[in-house]
């Protein structure tokens, strides 16, 4: 990886390490990682990540209820505040079927509580895909909500964070996003997300990736047969296989290629990848250092499957 370690994010002013630590899984949610993580675990592990070379924790109001933010809090307050250099980002969501300007504003101020911190550098909208896009962008509504909260200089920037990427097409139309956060969209095995990203690069807008290891799958090929917490098809199975094997032919695992996958592309300012524990840190460091030869490259870009086994297949729908 020939990159730099340290990025601007989109126009913002917001410069942060090209790895940010995912917190989702500090919350403990064993019925979507498969494992649970212990409160003194978790503060334990912020406190190192505060001390290392990731510049950066992405959180968000209802990873674990409320646990991961919580958690992270705890180790803030035991650090004696956020490092200067560090930045914690989080994102505002719905309770029930409540996504309103209103739920916005209690939503940041549940998160700010649990922090403990006055203000973030970056604040997402989070998955909004269960409510209609006239209800999120109406007067007053969750859309005003954080763009309010941004001109009240209480996040430096707001973003738009999910999945879809036909629905990240539509936010981005109303020209009021300085960051967008994609998962599981743009891997080695899945490209539904390449159009989306060169669009924010046209509009001045910052893109994070998340979920380069679809759900684990690329992180341990036959250990799983699901991606993105769905079953994979057999196309897809048949090129992960494929590709674990060009990867091991040239030394390398295929863990390290999915990182660098999104660590290279420079359209990418930072890549999000959940982690719980101080050793994985230094892992992920050495993979991100890890030499890639081009030619690895080139044999894995002719196993990419078809994009009819991807998440958002083209035959859904376009861009807006």
């Amino acid at each position: 990886m020939s990159r730099g370690w340290n990025r601007r994010i989109g126009q913002t002013s917001l410069f942060t390490s090209t790895i940010i630590a995912g917190a989702s899984p500090l919350g403990s949610m064993p019925n979507l990682y498969g494992y649970e993580v212990s409160e003194l675990a978790a503060v334990d592990f912020v406190l190192a990540l505060l001390r290392s070379p990731i510049r950066a924790i992405d959180t968000s109001n209802n990873y674990g209820n409320g646990a991961s933010e919580r958690r992270i809090g705890q180790a803030i307050e035991l650090a004696g505040g956020v490092p200067e250099d560090f930045s914690v980002i989080t994102k505002v969501d719905s309770a029930g079927a409540d996504f309103s300007g209103n739920r916005v504003r209690e939503s940041f101020r549940e998160s700010l509580e649990r922090l403990g911190v006055q203000r973030v550098p970056l604040l997402f909208l989070h998955d909004p895909d269960a409510f209609d896009f006239g209800y999120m962008t109406s007067p007053g509504g969750a859309v005003d909500a954080l763009v309010q909260i941004r001109d009240e200089g209480l996040a430096d920037a707001i973003g738009i964070a999910t999945g879809d990427t036909w629905l990240l097409h539509q936010y981005l139309d109303l020209g009021v996003f300085d960051v967008i956060l994609s998962h599981n969209r743009f891997t080695l095995v899945d490209r539904s997300a390449d159009e989306l990203f060169s669009r924010a690069v046209t509009l001045g807008v910052g893109v994070l990736n998340a979920a380069v290891y679809g759900g684990g799958i690329l992180a341990r090929p036959g250990a799983s047969t699901k991606y993105s917490y769905r079953s994979a098809s057999p196309e897809l199975l048949e090129a992960i296989a494929a590709m674990s094997a060009v990867c091991t032919k040239h030394g390398i695992d295929l863990a390290t290629a999915a990182l660098q996958f999104s660590l290279r592309d420079p359209r990418i300012d930072a890549t999000v990848v959940g982690i719980t524990s101080e050793p994985r840190i230094a892992s992920l460091i050495a993979s991100a250092g890890t030499h890639i030869p081009d030619g690895v490259w080139d044999e894995l870009e002719q196993l990419v499957p078809p994009a009819s086994t991807w998440l958002d297949a083209p035959s859904r729908g376009g861009a807006s």
